[in-house]
């Protein structure tokens, strides 16, 4: 395993453990340099390792994937299996002569499901899990346990009782993003490093799961997304902006969300709530990239506070969806917002219950920034389980309301 590798322990592991007992194929999907590949490898060291990338290989597995998955021998890892979906069918034939769990450990830079070269979904063979940027919790060698605190109702009001959070360090942190290798580099190489990945994606992955004229385009287009993370997605006026129409538009966003780039997070509604908007938000999944996109830094966290302030919700999210995969897989994600711009940036929901999160890049907070979780807690009626307003203060304070708390940032990581 890469020394880099042993600096950050990931919480997903035990998910894999688990799906290896017990399924035939495991799929870890995730952006590429997430750390994916290091991960994998550190499973059984004596697993066959085959990469995708390697363009002999690749070209085989491509001509004749019947053959190449016949020649492998013993419990093996196939990394990027998404340059050759044909792989997926041989392999359902090989699993169903040999169920032996855990036989093909597989990667994938890109959704497969969402693939539309994928014809065979190794249903009731394949076990997919997911594995995102490194989270601040992760970063810290920590377990990761705020999602779970929250939904169990375990965060309780504590004055001071959290460590400081300086006007630095929240946008250090939010301008380094998740991705493993940048975190080794000062902040101009980091930079460079993002732009050259985005540069490989965008030239490379791109044209292997979509061929279209002009992957440059596709970039510009991310750039513009990155000046809009956490607003509402407006199609009509993504187009408008950059000279194409909504059929391409809506092209590019598919795209980029199965290469793990961004996220639509749908709008909650209740089919009595007529007055809720519909629209989903745009989220780019990484902050680093997303700051590297739109030109942010440092010293931009008081000029352009606005942007930073969307930056930091989109950073927030990503931090719980992310706990997510080790701590409720039954959990979906939601915004809310209705016409009278009365809005919760995050609803998590598991059958009927319902929660709420709000974000605010302020260090104080009162009753009325509670607004917006107030408003889905009368939507929910007795569905609602509990709001949390997620600030950079560094008390967890009551906000006049038994079910809505105010709490720190660094919970997300100190826990």
């Amino acid at each position: 395993m890469d020394d880099r590798g042993k600096l950050y322990p990931r919480c997903i592991r035990a998910n894999i453990e688990a799906a290896l007992a017990d399924t035939p194929v495991v799929c870890l999907l995730g952006p590429r340099q997430c750390g994916k590949t290091t991960l994998v490898r550190s499973f059984e060291p004596k697993r066959t390792y085959v990469s995708l990338d390697e363009e002999a290989l690749l070209a085989t597995a491509r001509d004749d994937p019947s053959g190449f998955v016949a020649a492998l021998q013993g419990p093996v890892i196939l990394d990027e299996v998404q340059r050759a979906p044909a792989l997926l069918q041989a392999l359902k034939i090989a699993v169903d002569r040999d169920r032996q769990p855990g036989r093909f450990l597989l990667t994938g830079s890109a959704n497969l499901l969402l693939l539309s070269q994928v014809s065979e979904s190794l249903a009731g063979r394949m076990e997919i899990v997911h594995l995102h940027p490194l989270t601040e919790a992760e970063k810290e060698r920590r377990p990761g346990a705020f999602l779970s605190a929250f939904l169990t109702g375990k965060l309780r009001a504590r004055v001071n009782a959290e460590a400081e959070i300086s006007a630095v360090s929240l946008p250090s942190r939010i301008l380094a993003g998740g991705y493993p290798e940048p975190l080794l580099r000062p902040a101009e190489r980091a930079r460079q490093w993002r732009r050259q990945y985005l540069q490989t994606l965008i030239g490379r992955d791109v044209q292997d799961i979509a061929r279209i004229r002009e992957p440059e385009a596709v970039a510009r287009f991310l750039e513009l997304l990155s000046h809009r993370t956490a607003e509402l997605l407006n199609t009509s006026g993504l187009a408008s902006d950059i000279g194409i129409n909504r059929e391409t538009v809506e092209r590019y966003l598919a795209i980029l969300e199965r290469l793990f780039l961004i996220r639509r997070l749908p709008a909650w509604h209740r089919n009595e709530a007529r007055r809720l908007v519909k629209a989903p938000k745009i989220h780019l999944v990484d902050s680093g990239l997303a700051a590297a996109l739109s030109g942010l830094q440092e010293v931009d966290w008081l000029e352009r506070r606005d942007q930073f302030g969307h930056l930091l919700e989109s950073f927030v999210i990503q931090q719980i969806i992310a706990q997510a995969g080790w701590t409720d897989s039954d959990l979906r994600f939601w915004h809310y917002r209705d016409k009278d711009q009365v809005e919760a940036d995050l609803v998590i929901t598991r059958g009927r219950q319902v929660w709420g999160i709000e974000v605010k890049a302020s260090t104080t907070v009162n009753p009325a920034d509670g607004r917006g979780l107030r408003r889905l807690a009368d939507q929910s009626g007795k569905d609602f389980q509990g709001g949390i307003l997620i600030y950079a203060g560094t008390s967890s304070l009551a906000l006049g309301d038994a079910r809505l708390l105010a709490v720190p940032l660094s919970l997300l990581w100190g826990m």
